[in-house]
């Protein structure tokens, strides 16, 4: 299975002049993990995770203060579309992320989830188990 098959099309993207609050209340009102920020002033993208609010919220920083900018991770791996799942999660694995951002030639067109992976995963997996019993 590719990437394409497993990814979430609709990606959530915001400015770097997000407040935390506000990139949180749409990561929650999506239900999605990840917010893809894109700067229009430098053409970057980068990315802002559950787990990046959660260690700005853990050191005691004001959510309604704190900007995107300051928490996004811009040096981001990608994924393609036509990569098989393995490949997806090994580069998850090196590189110790939930979350990658799929390009295709005219940018972002996804986001792959550790979550999406094993949905894809498990059905098949499950059913070998059981066959080997």
């Amino acid at each position: 299975m590719l990437v394409r098959d497993a990814m979430s099309t609709m990606v959530l993207t915001i400015g770097p002049a997000h407040t935390l609050r506000q990139a949180a209340r749409l990561m929650a009102a999506r239900h999605v993990g990840a917010a893809v920020v894109l700067d229009p002033d430098t053409s970057g993208l980068g990315i802002l995770t559950e787990r990046d609010i959660l260690n700005s919220l853990g050191r005691g920083q004001n959510p309604d203060l704190e900007r995107a900018a300051a928490h996004t991770t811009t040096d981001v791996v990608f994924a393609a579309p036509v990569w098989t799942l393995d490949e997806a999660a090994h580069a998850m694995t090196r590189g110790g992320f939930r979350h990658l951002v799929v390009l295709d030639n005219d940018g972002p067109v996804g986001i792959v989830s550790v979550r999406d992976i094993i949905r894809c995963w498990a059905p098949s997996r499950h059913r070998t188990t059981e066959l080997a019993s």
